[in-house]
């Protein structure tokens, strides 16, 4: 894409009533547009990023098995009600509204329920499960605290798994795959060092569920991870848990960190009021054991860019990034700079690579400055000084020096 025709519009100054860095930064950079404490619109740049986190997440959700739904974000008053959930005394995060017609709905914030009434159309015997099916869907939470940017939105989108088993047993087997898939996730998102498994309160599910939590300084969690393993155990529990619930091992001093995903076993939680049951092999009736697995796609953007950053700007690992190559021309008119940059930036599209083509008519230090503000992952300079030199400037975001490489050879350093 040519830069020149690009919907964006860089920003020279934070944003007055933003204090996070990943607000700051992905607005500065016009990647997002605020519309109110905790409500962001995503501009062309940022909504690429969410797509690439979007389509690891689906890849993996697949290769579990999961079937991809789109589940109504108006939900049914009486529905809710039956498992005790409608109520703000019960949930305080509600948004709430009335048809014309007289009655109330929500606006989901999860998606527990309708989809267990939707299984109790499909699920009769034991010959239909286990089943996962999974969601990218918004969801609507109002908060009390909606700050830190996209770390805690009331509008966001969430990708929600959820898995129908005989037993607990066959749901324990899937839930270790669950882990893995997440692991992947966050690995393929550039976040995988820094992100670890951590016991966390089950809430009213359960007395235990599992968060994935990346350590961050400005993180609203604090979590205690084992000198010996890669477990973790959220402060909130430390009290019940004083060693590492997988290997028993010590556990280290308390780091903050950022809740990135999560699971719960729910059991039979919203099978036995929904009445959701299967007949085994005997013809005994049983109930359908369940489980619920999170994902906010603009909370884990926001993370990313937490995590890489610098004075500059954004530093976005390659799977993420909305371009791979950031291609500059620093001549403009018929020069033959422009001439060659044209050729080049036709030639990597043809060759299926993602550049943001800067073909504007301003000066380089603005060129480079928005480069690394925008924290594509490449960026290629050509001027009438590299030409002379050889080809162009090839400098990775990462790094600090760049290095002149034949225009012929560009495909093999990127």
């Amino acid at each position: 894409m040519k830069q020149s025709q690009l919907f964006t519009k860089i920003r020279r100054e934070a944003p007055a009533d933003e204090e996070s860095k990943n607000a700051e930064l992905l607005i500065r950079a016009g990647f997002v547009h605020k519309e109110a404490a905790g409500v962001y619109s995503l501009l062309p740049l940022g909504l690429r990023v969410r797509e690439k986190i979007e389509n690891i997440i689906r890849e993996e959700m697949n290769a579990l098995g999961g079937q991809e739904v789109h589940l109504s974000t108006l939900q049914d008053k009486a529905l809710w009600e039956k498992t005790g959930r409608w109520s703000d005394a019960s949930v305080d995060n509600w948004f709430k509204t009335k048809y014309k017609t007289g009655g109330e709905a929500g606006l989901s914030f999860t998606h527990e329920e309708p989809l267990t009434a939707i299984m109790t159309n499909h699920i009769s015997s034991h010959k239909d499960l286990p089943v996962y099916v999974y969601q990218f869907q918004t969801k609507f939470r109002n908060e009390l605290r909606a700050k830190s940017g996209l770390l805690r939105g009331r509008e966001f989108l969430m990708k929600d798994l959820y898995s129908f088993c005989h037993n607990k047993d066959e749901h324990e087997k899937f839930y270790k795959r669950a882990q893995e898939a997440y692991r992947n996730i966050f690995k393929r998102a550039g976040i995988g060092h820094l992100t670890y498994l951590v016991c966390a309160s089950g809430g009213v599910f359960s007395e235990f569920s599992h968060e994935f939590q990346t350590l961050l300084p400005v993180g609203e969690d604090v979590v205690f991870l084992c000198k010996n393993c890669n477990m973790g155990v959220n402060k909130e529990i430390i009290e019940k848990v004083k060693k590492c619930p997988e290997c028993d091992g010590s556990l280290g001093e308390g780091q903050n960190a950022v809740e990135v995903g999560n699971i719960f076993p729910l059991g039979t939680r919203f099978s036995e009021p929904l009445d959701l049951n299967y007949r085994d092999e005997k013809g005994i009736k049983k109930l359908v054991f369940m489980g619920s697995y999170g994902i906010g796609l603009e909370r884990l953007m926001a993370v990313i860019v937490e995590a890489f950053s610098d004075d500059r700007g954004i530093i976005w690992p390659e799977n993420v990034a909305p371009f791979k190559i950031h291609l500059l021309v620093l001549s403009g008119g018929d020069s033959p700079a422009s001439e060659e940059a044209e050729e080049l930036y036709k030639k990597l599209e043809t060759a299926g690579i993602e550049v943001l083509f800067d073909d504007r008519a301003v000066s380089a230090g603005e060129k480079f400055a928005e480069a690394d503000l925008l924290g594509i992952p490449y960026r290629i300079v050509i001027s009438e000084k590299s030409l002379t030199a050889g080809g162009v400037e090839i400098k990775k975001r990462t790094e600090k020096e760049s290095k002149i490489v034949k225009i012929s050879e560009v495909q093999n350093y990127v």
